[in-house]
């Protein structure tokens, strides 16, 4: 009878190992089920039955995989076997047959019955993946919830696109429709080049987008004889019916614009229902490399490297570089033009593009001194172009760069200072060409020589911007002497800065300053390759410190005119005479007419929307006040219809009326006015202050804190 027990208890672990794992997969299988076909039913649109379909797939590849009924009991054992010591590793003893046990493993299926019946009904490894599955459960209908919330759909133009929870009828407040309505179609098909799919709403208020075409479909409760749609108050759609008991009207428009409309039946005006469209934008070019202005110098590596990224609203359709190389100078230029393609195909129609493309600057045959100029233009599915700004890539000229004629023309005469960097070139370069016909020693000892040489320019230069000198201190031999050893202020005359700070140590612009700094830079690194024993490397950094001196010469220039001034002649018979007599005083009349004020009417509206806070009764001036507001309002309410269209519906509600006046519409109308208001500039006025400047007040107000 134990012996029967304890396999009982065996089996039945079996069966609820079993159970818990097909729970495990199908909570799974629902978590997957959950989050996909919320992806597929709020992003692409799928019908609702794609979840059950997901979650059966799902389902079924995970019990093929696990196949959680076969679960044997030898398996039972060896779980029992680890997770229970006591156990001693003999659980496998109470499903062998009993004529099959020997005296000693009878003896020990006696202490494993007795041990497995303390183990529990549902041991915790059994429900520990159970546990998970749950909680994957939670987060998968969480997450289907944001997804469901978060109003994106995905198109064919290659990503997602936010759709306004209006559109679809979500999150917005509940709209007051005439009582012949009893249900409302509108389908919302946007152009062909926006890639979206067609969609449904019952709600009159429209987001759609530019171009797109709307079909009203109106169901009323009785039969009606006339129906038609008001655009801004001005533009009439006539409804047409299709059905002999005239209670379906449809009517079509294009939206192009945002603005508002209202439906007529049978004379009966609805509420104001806004039109928001959502305009298409050109394409947004982003240049990523190189910078607008590229310089090339002698021993770079011609060839650029351009990136840019395209985006736009509904996806790109093309995008060209136009390039044009400069050739030759003064009259004798040339100028040669390349459509250039990217190596991506716009044949997806993304919406976003990285775009790449290898300028080889010799391919396009550019020689030193010409200059490329390029732009990007890119086009999208609606036929909108946009271009960049003109970036500019030039091939430096050393030629040009290393010519004397300013030397012999006198009209380009640089300081000495200007030619010593010229000159280091020419030692670098006669030094390469030299270099294998000379030992390593020597090429050692010119190019450290070289080094010393930029070194002393770069000092030269450095007073400029009111850098030390690096040749040490003066006068140490006077601090040596026993005398001067308690000198204090001549100990710190040498070892101390009296002047200010560097950077104020200049008679600089600060643009000058800056490019100097540069020029100090380049010479830097060319001394540190000259110090190495590379004058190759070093050459580019001694080209470019020429160029940047060069540019800081022709900064400097300044020409001024040289002007002379002829005074008229003076008679000398009416000098010093004082006769007054044929000099009147000046007379200025002019008649200023005050400008018409465009906002008398919001003003005078206001004080009769006051009044009806106190007095509900409308004259007759008051309602002509009134509507000449509600015109004013209802034209800026067509370009922004979700600032003004409330308070337009809130004065045809007073006007129309006979009851009392509602507070929350005078409010509603209040706000709208102010902001159609311009901002009122502030005007010179009388200070309130006395002439002691609040000198007197902070007086008593000390002289009462000090008697307390």
């Amino acid at each position: 009878m134990a012996e029967h027990k304890g396999l009982n208890k065996i089996k039945k672990l079996q069966w609820t190992w079993i159970g818990y794992q097909l729970l495990s997969d199908t909570l799974f299988a629902i978590a997957v089920a959950a989050v996909l076909g919320s992806l597929c039913y709020y992003l692409l649109k799928w019908p609702g039955w794609c979840m059950p379909v997901i979650f059966i797939l799902v389902s079924g590849s995970l019990f093929a995989v696990h196949r959680p009924w076969k679960i044997a009991t030898g398996k039972i054992c060896s779980f029992l076997n680890i997770s229970y010591p006591e156990l001693e590793e003999s659980s496998d003893l109470i499903i062998k047959p009993a004529n099959s046990l020997n005296l000693l493993e009878q003896l020990q299926l006696k202490r494993v019955e007795f041990a497995l019946a303390r183990v529990p009904d549902q041991p915790k490894a059994f429900t520990k993946r159970t546990k998970k599955a749950g909680l994957l459960v939670i987060l998968a209908f969480v997450l289907s919830f944001a997804i469901s919330k978060t109003g994106y759909e995905w198109h064919s133009t290659g990503g997602l696109v936010q759709c306004s929870s209006k559109a679809h009828g979500e999150n917005s407040p509940p709209e007051k429709v005439l009582a012949q309505i009893e249900s409302v179609s509108i389908k919302i098909t946007p152009p062909a080049y926006t890639g979206r799919l067609s969609r449904q709403q019952d709600r009159f208020i429209i987001n759609c987008e530019e171009g797109a075409e709307i079909d009203w479909a109106i169901h009323t409760n009785v039969g009606i004889t006339q129906a038609f749609l008001i655009f801004n108050e001005k533009e009439k759609i006539n409804l047409i019916s299709f059905n002999n008991d005239k209670t379906r009207w449809e009517a079509k428009k294009i939206i192009n614009q945002t603005g508002f409309y209202q439906v007529s039946i049978d004379g009966t005006l609805s509420d104001f229902y806004q039109v928001q469209v959502l305009k298409d934008g050109p394409p947004v070019i982003r240049i990523k490399s190189p910078k607008q202005y590229t310089h090339i110098d002698a021993g770079e590596v011609p060839k650029v490297s351009l990136s840019a990224t395209l985006n736009d609203d509904y996806g790109i359709a093309d995008a060209l570089i136009y390039a044009t190389v400069a050739k030759g100078s003064g009259e004798a230029v040339k100028f040669k033009e390349y459509k250039i393609n990217f190596n991506t195909s716009f044949k997806q129609h993304n919406r976003q593009y990285d775009v790449q493309k290898l300028f080889d600057l010799p391919a396009l045959n550019m020689e030193p001194g010409d200059e490329l100029y390029f732009y990007i233009e890119a086009q999208d599915n609606h036929r909108q172009k946009s271009r960049t700004d003109v970036y500019i890539i030039s091939v430096q000229d050393t030629a040009q760069l290393l010519s004397m004629d300013g030397l012999v023309t006198g009209s380009n005469i640089k300081p000495e200072y200007f030619r010593s960097e010229r000159q280091i070139i020419l030692d670098t370069e006669r030094l390469l060409k030299e270099r294998d016909s000379i030992s390593q020693d020597v090429f050692k000892t010119r190019c450290n020589d070289l080094g010393t040489d930029q070194k002393l320019l770069r000092l030269r230069y450095g007073k400029f911007l009111g850098e030390e000198d690096e040749s040490g201190k003066e006068g140490s031999d006077e601090l040596n002497k026993a005398e001067n050893f308690s000198n204090t202020q001549m100990i710190m005359d040498a070892y101390t800065d009296k002047h200010d700070n560097a950077e104020d140590a200049t008679f600089l612009e600060p643009a000058i300053k800056q490019q100097l700094k540069a020029t100090l830079t380049e010479m830097w690194k060319a001394e540190l390759q000259l110090r190495m024993y590379k004058p190759n490397d070093a050459l580019p950094f001694e080209y470019k410190a020429l160029r940047l001196l060069k540019d800081l010469q022709q900064k400097s220039r300044s020409y001024v005119a040289k002007t002379g001034y002829n005074p008229p002649p003076l008679k000398i018979e009416k000098r010093l005479s004082g006769d007054l007599s044929k000099i009147s005083q000046p007379i200025n009349q002019k008649d200023i007419k005050a400008a018409a004020d465009h906002f008398e009417i919001f003003k005078k509206s206001i004080a009769v929307l006051e009044e009806l806070k106190y007095t509900p009764a409308l004259n007759h001036n008051d309602v002509i006040t009134l509507q000449l507001a509600k015109q004013q309002l209802s034209a800026k309410a067509s370009a922004e219809p979700g600032i003004y269209l409330p308070a337009v519906s809130a004065l045809q509600h007073i006007v129309s009326t006979d009851k009392k006046v509602n507070t929350t519409d005078i409010a509603v109308i209040e706000k709208a006015i102010q902001k159609a208001l311009p901002a009122v500039s502030s005007q010179p006025s009388i200070s309130q202050n006395s002439a002691d400047l609040g000198l007197s007040q902070q007086y008593y107000k000390n002289l009462n804190h000090v008697n307390r």
